[in-house]
């Protein structure tokens, strides 16, 4: 991580046999006053987040260390993040979009069937459309069954930060992080009934994210190139929480396919989380991660860390 954590060894000054009459003691003591004062800020802070629903994330990347906003809440409350700017920068995407435009220009030609999965999708396009001639009940049936489900799903909390046209923005310092959020400038998270009540009480001393919203990015693909038996199962699940985090918020398909259930990042993810558990579950996931290959894992984590780096708007 860029800014690693250090353990404070205190140690205990010698002193002097004789000490100089004129040089003043020092007071290696702290007072109790300073103590409680410190603990009551903590806790002032942590009441502030927990009543506001929002977060102070810090994440480290190849780049450096920055801190940002998160937040959770019903999908149906949220407008995701525009990703038009964003998208029309990276050549690749572009030059995708001139493709697409050009299959549309094409008009009512002959279509090419690439491939099997095309195929299937227009024969199920053919099917959907028969069964809308014939009135079938079964088509009206799913319909409902398709609109339930979309309900559920806007029910369901997903992650939002601090983010703005598609960019998850980061800040080098909490100064600074608060110096944004007061500032009034557009960014997703101002959507949030909760956000001008922030931008009102927030302080420097208030960033300071929980052990568990702290993330690593920077040290995962070190950490699976070392080999099954030095793999951290602790930094790389929660590498993996917070990436699948990102990619949603920030509308990154790529890596959410890469971490998606059934892929090889999510059975490396299923083994780490039975060898935490430790039984025979995790005996069997110690088992099973000696079946992924490091290199795999490596170039996977190595191409997810990259794409969230390459839409990051480092703030300082």
């Amino acid at each position: 991580m860029g800014n690693p954590k250090h353990t404070e060894v205190s140690v205990a000054r010698q002193s002097s046999p004789r000490p100089d009459a004129d040089e003043p003691e020092l007071d290696d003591t702290t007072g109790p006053a300073d103590s409680d004062t410190g603990t009551a800020s903590a806790e002032a802070a942590r009441a502030l987040w927990d009543e506001l629903r929002i977060d102070p994330v810090e994440i480290a990347l190849p780049a450096g260390t920055g801190y940002t906003l998160r937040a959770y809440r019903p999908a149906r409350e949220l407008t995701p993040t525009d990703v038009t700017e964003r998208d029309q920068d990276d050549p690749f995407l572009a030059r995708r979009q001139v493709v697409d435009a050009d299959d549309e220009d094409e008009g009512d030609e002959a279509v090419v069937i690439l491939d099997e999965d095309v195929a299937q999708e227009f024969a199920e396009s053919d099917e959907e459309e028969a069964r809308s001639r014939r009135g079938d009940t079964a088509a009206t049936e799913d319909e409902d069954s398709d609109a339930a489900e979309d309900s559920d799903a806007g029910d369901e909390e997903v992650p939002v930060f601090l983010t703005h046209r598609g960019r998850l923005l980061l800040f080098k310092t909490p100064e600074s992080l608060v110096s944004f959020v007061r500032s009034g400038a557009p960014n997703d998270l101002s959507q949030l009934d909760s956000w001008n009540e922030l931008s009102e009480r927030v302080e420097p001393a208030d960033i300071a994210p929980l052990d568990e919203d702290v993330y690593e990015l920077d040290l995962v693909v070190e950490n699976l190139r070392g080999g099954h038996d030095s793999w951290d199962s602790t930094l790389l699940i929660e590498a993996g929480e917070v990436a699948r985090d990102l990619a949603y918020a920030l509308r990154l398909p790529a890596v959410l396919d890469m971490l998606s259930a059934g892929s090889s990042l999510d059975d490396l993810d299923e083994a780490l989380r039975a060898t935490v558990n430790g039984g025979v579950g995790g005996f069997l996931g110690r088992r099973r991660l000696r079946k992924i290959g490091a290199q795999t894992a490596s170039l996977g984590w190595r191409t997810i860390v990259g794409k969230i780096s390459a839409v990051v708007d480092w703030r300082d």
